[in-house]
């Protein structure tokens, strides 16, 4: 599983065009947005809107109390999803493990998170196992796709 920083070094090209975007709806450059889908033993997966940030190299997600915490402290799998612009319809999608992170790295994460962060909130690093990227013009099919795989 990698860091940020390590699938970026591995995949420079995806990983620049994927946080491109993550980050393209978002308020500045480390902060980003999509769709976290999540599971948890054999109940259905779950589909849920976040926030995700880069600090140090990690990206992270703060999460609150909710049936999306629950799976990720249980099982940890996540596939998390750009959102589409249907003029540019190119899409990213990154699955991996995600897992708590306490101490100095959640308070640093924190200080530079897009909204005001509580004790509420948990923090997960998002570990990467693969990455995709498809690209397409809005008349196009299908997408041209590149992946990664660390």
């Amino acid at each position: 599983m990698a860091t940020w920083t390590e699938f970026e070094a591995a995949a420079p090209e995806l990983a620049a065009a994927g946080w491109k975007l993550l980050a393209a709806q978002a308020a500045g450059e480390s902060d980003g947005d999509g769709l976290l889908a999540t599971v948890r033993g054999d109940l259905a997966p779950r589909i849920h809107p976040v926030s995700v940030g880069l600090a140090s190299g990690h990206l992270y997600t703060f999460v609150l109390q909710s049936a999306k915490l629950r799976d990720l402290e249980q099982d940890g799998r996540f596939a998390l999803h750009s959102h589409q612009d249907p003029k540019a319809p190119d899409e990213f999608m990154l699955r991996g493990r995600a897992h708590r992170v306490d101490g100095p790295a959640r308070a640093e994460a924190a200080s530079g998170w897009s909204f005001e962060v509580d004790d509420t909130y948990v923090l997960f690093e998002l570990g990467i196992e693969s990455a995709v990227l498809g690209r397409r013009a809005a008349d196009e099919w299908p997408p041209r796709y590149t992946t990664w795989v660390g």
